[in-house]
């Protein structure tokens, strides 16, 4: 599998409301449910009404649009980085998925992804 490093800083948080969000920025992914709206995007685009934030997320984008046959993509990916003691946090678009590591261990887990055999760009 080849994988995109995104070469930015990520923020994942809690939001009040939809007001604040920069939705023209390339990345925003965005979910609501009957609990709360999650929001990760850009670090240096927190939006101001966030409840609760996590700083330090590093990311990875899988290349190309993956057909909606295709079965354990993420499952591969989060169980070689599971086995190593990384821990993911994961968002799927319609086109792809994307995985995030916390940044003190974005390298190590782009070492473990290429030693499994896929690609990192």
């Amino acid at each position: 599998m080849n994988l995109e490093v995104l070469p930015q800083a990520f923020t994942v948080c809690q939001i009040a409301d939809v007001t604040t969000v920069d939705f023209s920025r390339e990345f925003v992914f965005f979910s609501r449910t009957d609990e709360e709206l999650s929001l990760v995007c850009e670090t240096e685009y927190v939006p101001a009404n966030t409840l609760t934030r996590e700083d330090g997320w590093r990311g990875f984008r899988v290349s190309g649009v993956l057909d909606f046959s295709l079965v354990g993509v993420l499952a591969e990916l989060s169980g070689i980085l599971s086995k190593a003691g990384i821990s993911i946090y994961a968002v799927s678009t319609y086109n792809t998925d994307y995985l995030f590591t916390k940044a003190d261990v974005f390298d190590r887990a782009i070492a473990v992804l290429c030693e499994a055999g896929h690609t990192v760009n």
